[in-house]
């Protein structure tokens, strides 16, 4: 069975989208009731516990004092409430909006998209066991016989970013994913982060190339 390691920057991503969720909520009118709490995504792959999101409270105004409204009673732009856990792929579009609001852009297109189809094709060879073969520095043949700890049927990554690790060189894919164990259980909001450095080829073109776990 395959685990999926902890990685510390799951952790940043849960608490920014943690917060996207608080600023929301924040931007409501003064005493309007608010919706009922969407949840956040668990913190790691495969044994994380979900982050509820408590739901806020607002004091009543005193008898006899207007209650006060700010001049901005809608949330910033760009920023979205995750959906609740079993919402299906109709509530995939606002994980990757809550995704992107947290980490504005900072890779070119083309890095961009290489690094998605790279960390998505990743998560998919790990959790499932279909195309380890494609990534030998990564499932080794000690590994790829290994049986694959999530089913195929119900496997789905609901959202995807590719943004630098610190240096121009490093990048990281950050994927939020579903997907049932060989035990029955389904759960989605699983996350999962994908390391690469940027190599040069013989024919002095760059590619990213996945680092191995550890």
């Amino acid at each position: 069975m395959t685990t999926i390691p902890r990685s510390p920057r799951l952790l940043v991503l849960s608490t920014a989208l943690f917060a996207v969720v608080g600023v929301a909520l924040l931007g409501m009118p003064h005493g309007q009731q608010p919706p009922a709490p969407a949840a956040s995504l668990p913190a790691h792959a495969t044994t994380d516990p979900s982050l509820a999101t408590p739901a806020p409270t607002t004091d009543a105004p005193a008898v006899g004092t207007p209650a006060s409204t700010p001049a901005a009673s809608t949330p910033a732009a760009g920023q979205s409430a995750l959906p609740p856990h079993g919402e299906g792929t109709a509530g995939d579009a606002a994980v990757q909006k809550a995704l992107e609001a947290a980490w504005p852009p900072d890779l070119p297109s083309g890095d961009a998209r290489e690094l998605l189809a790279a960390g998505r094709d990743l998560l998919r060879a790990d959790a499932t066991g279909i195309g380890r073969a494609h990534w030998p520095a990564v499932f080794p043949a000690s590994r790829q016989g290994l049986a694959p700890a999530f089913a195929t049927a119900r496997f789905r990554i609901q959202a995807a970013i590719a943004r630098r690790d610190g240096s121009p060189d490093k990048a990281a894919v950050h994927l939020v994913w579903a997907g049932m164990d060989r035990g029955g259980t389904f759960t989605d909001g699983r996350i999962t982060d994908w390391h690469f450095t940027r190599t040069n080829t013989l024919k002095g073109a760059s590619a990213w190339t996945p680092q191995p776990r550890t």
